[in-house]
């Protein structure tokens, strides 16, 4: 056995065939047939034990003595032994090397507790490998082919001019320069099947053929440049095809990727934006009503801090993410103020330029100010620095009034007394709290606004208002005695600046400086409030403090002629002495604009004097 043994196409019998000696079958073979004796190749030792064991494990293991009909020299034959060798493999591969030859009654137990997953998971693989070369059957077929008779020409023929051979052939060489032909045969198949699928070159061409006689009349023709220039092309183009394909695909995939993607994002972006629906009826999310209740509820619940700051700053970058703008309802020197959305919810969003990045930041340090919320201080929900149109920006969100600034509502609005106390009520319980400090664990120092105006000042629905814009702010704690007066290069409004601001005469270190300079400013918002109260059926049109001694614009030093230099105040129509209410109010805001700065009311005093003149007022009409 072992090299010298010779393997004919696997069968199943009741005698195996690996377990005795084979002895070649020449009876098919016709001893008049002319063709030489045909030389069947050897198989290694170590495939031919892997056989052995193949056949043994699959025709006397699994299909017992009789083999199925397919067996016989099908596709399908290289593939089932292929796959039991993978299947088997784990199981029977340590006993293949002691003893190739097993009875069946030991190889049945084992192939019992066989795990399927190695053949399976090599099965495509092998199935590739059977379909895509040629059977066992059509290989023996080649092997046996007959021989056929050739016509011999050349040195390699000898004396005789025919020559027996499983192919014949003709070729035509080119040696140095000198074109040599040559006719004969290939005595072994494997030599003439390389030989003849041999391209034809510059140098050499070789035809092939398989009949008696066939390479009589073949003419063999050299492959000239020109030829040869267009199987390079040709190879040149089917390379670039190879590559390009590949690429184009992969852009097209990618391109289909992006636009999927991107139609994702929009998707739950529009879902976060619709959810009131979905999210209406949970405590603490969204309320009924759009308004200041439904943030001022989901601020107040266990959702906030705890500290009376806003939100937690996770969820405050969380709610910035989620807006989307609707319309743009302001536009100052510092930014733009647009109304959006937040689940389904109108709220502000202040947007600073990216110059004003210091007033965004300290606006947004004091709102987070522990115990600064109040009724009368816009409510601060979340501060975040997004990227819009390849842009950064600052954005700052608070709660929307949609009366707008007490500017633009005054413009087109008169008020009685009731309403204009309640304004002023509202504008000097916030100045109040902020300028107060409050002491204890958490507490809150005291506050300057250093930029109180009517744009400055929103009007709620309930006819109160809130004080907005703390970029310019001034915090002050006792405790340690600290000033903290920011790093903001910008400037408060030059027409409600006070005369000590003007002549730059304000002591910096001071607090109570700064708390004097909001006083004033409230003073001329006092008195724009006034002239739109109607008494007697009289009211005057709105016009800023001043109007009539500086422009629309008034420089610096316009503002210091007429504040320091010539000390005019705006002007007190006569008709105010002839109302209670006015007179009161009049009085008041004389002592708010004093020249002298240590003269003028506190915000703790004005809070005290207006709530009295309220009282008075009801008490009036009750007895009315």
């Amino acid at each position: 056995r072992g090299g010298n043994d010779v393997l004919t196409p696997l069968h199943c019998s009741s005698r195996h065939p690996l377990e005795e000696p084979w002895q070649p079958d020449t009876s098919s073979r016709s001893s008049n047939s002319g063709l030489r004796d045909f030389q069947s190749p050897t198989i290694p030792p170590a495939q031919l034990s892997l056989l052995r064991f193949i056949d043994l494990c699959f025709c006397r293991t699994c299909w017992g003595e009789k083999p199925p009909a397919l067996w016989n020299g099908s596709l399908i034959v290289p593939m089932i032994y292929g796959c039991f060798v993978a299947t088997l493999a784990p199981c029977l591969g340590p006993t293949l090397s002691r003893n190739p030859i097993r009875p069946r009654a030991l190889i049945r137990p084992r192939l019992q507790s066989c795990t399927m997953v190695d053949g399976v998971m090599i099965l495509p693989i092998l199935m590739m490998v059977a379909f895509s070369s040629p059977s066992m059957e059509d290989e023996e077929m080649k092997l046996n082919a007959g021989q056929y008779k050739c016509v011999c020409e050349g040195m390699s023929c000898g004396n005789g001019d025919h020559c027996y051979g499983q192919q014949c052939f003709a070729s035509l060489s080119n040696n140095d320069g000198v074109m040599v032909s040559q006719k004969g045969c290939f005595q072994v198949y494997e030599q003439g099947k390389m030989t003849c699928k041999t391209p034809p070159s510059q140098d050499q061409a070789v035809e092939c053929c398989q009949s008696d006689l066939c390479n009589l009349n073949i003419t063999v023709k050299i492959t000239g440049k020109a030829k040869q220039g267009e199987a390079l092309n040709y190879s040149m183009e089917t390379l670039t095809i190879f590559i390009l394909a590949p690429v184009v695909v992969l852009v097209v995939l990618s391109v289909l990727a992006v636009l999927i993607f991107r139609k994702i994002q929009q998707r739950h972006m529009e879902m976060l934006s619709n959810r009131d629906a979905e999210y209406g009826t949970i405590d603490g999310l969204i309320a009924s009503n759009v308004g200041d209740s439904t943030l001022a509820e989901m601020l107040d619940h266990s959702c906030t801090s705890g500290s009376g700051s806003g939100l937690p700053f996770l969820v405050q970058r969380t709610v910035a993410r989620q807006i989307t703008l609707a319309e743009c309802v302001g536009k100052g020197r510092y930014g733009e103020v647009w109304r959006g959305l937040w689940q389904g919810e109108s709220i502000a969003v202040k947007i600073f330029s990216s110059r004003d990045e210091k007033s965004w930041f300290r606006e947004t340090e004091l709102y987070n100010t522990v115990l600064l919320r109040h009724e009368n201080i816009l409510g601060f929900i979340a501060s975040d620095m997004t990227s819009r149109n390849s842009s950064t920006q600052l954005w700052l969100i608070t709660h929307y009034h949609e009366l707008g600034s007490l500017y633009d509502y005054m413009q087109v609005t008169t008020l009685d007394s009731i309403s204009c106390l309640r304004i002023v009520l509202s504008i000097a319980s916030g100045l109040a709290h902020l300028h107060v400090e409050i002491f204890g664990t958490q507490g809150k120092p005291a506050i300057s606004h250093r930029d109180l105006k009517s744009k400055n000042i929103l009007v709620k629905k309930n006819g109160q208002c809130c004080i907005a814009d703390l970029g310019l702010a001034v915090m002050h704690s006792q405790t340690t005695n600290q000033l903290d007066v920011g790093n903001n290069p910008r400037v408060g409004t030059k027409r409600y600046m006070a005369p000590e601001v003007l002549d730059e005469t304000i002591q910096v270190d001071c607090f109570d400086s700064y708390k004097r300079v909001d006083i004033y400013a409230f003073g001329l918002v006092l008195w724009e409030v006034a002239r739109r109260m109607v008494s007697n059926g009289i009211v005057e049109e709105y016009k800023p403090p001043f109007y009539d001694v500086v422009p629309n614009d008034p420089s610096f030093e316009d503002m210091k002629k007429v504040v320091c230099v010539d000390q005019q105040r705006p002007n007190i129509p006569n008709r105010w002495f002839s109302d209670s209410t006015l007179t009161a109010l009049a009085k008041l805001m004389k002592e708010c604009w004093y020249q002298n700065p240590s003269a003028r009311l506190t915000a703790l005093r004005i809070k005290k004097t207006l709530t009295k003149i309220d009282n008075s007022l009801d008490k009036l009409k009750s007895d009315c």
